[in-house]
């Protein structure tokens, strides 16, 4: 891949508005797409686990998620974002980022821009 890949729910207003922000707010050398949208096996990932967690896929096709792909997305947004990446990618913040993380995605139809839709399994959904 040319340029790096992250991959988030479309179905999820949250997730939506984050990726949004990503785009708007933050240089990041990565294309943006929703996993419905997006050759998930071409990449090495499943829809369960784009399901379940934000996906950073490298040019060298190394799949990140959750707390890590965050990780990586402020890495490559450079200054002012860098830093806080840089330090979500050791110990013990990397720990702490990883529950935070959890706890938010597990949360999403509560946050704001979320909705009911984010809680339901994909074979579930509408549409």
């Amino acid at each position: 891949m040319e340029r790096s890949l992250i991959i988030y729910d479309g179905d999820c207003g949250f997730c939506t508005t984050a990726a949004g922000f990503i785009e708007r707010r933050m240089d990041v050398p990565a294309d943006i797409r929703a996993w419905q949208f997006t050759d998930l096996a071409a990449l090495g990932t499943t829809p369960e686990r784009a399901e379940y967690e934000l996906l950073w896929v490298d040019t060298r096709g190394r799949v990140y998620g959750g707390a890590q792909a965050v990780a990586k997305i402020l890495l490559a947004a450079g200054l002012p974002w860098s830093p806080l990446g840089a330090i979500l990618r050791v110990p013990p913040f990397r720990w702490l980022a990883h529950g935070v993380y959890r706890l938010i995605a597990g949360n999403r139809h509560r946050l704001p821009g979320g909705t009911p839709m984010c809680v339901l399994p994909a074979d579930r959904r509408g549409g």
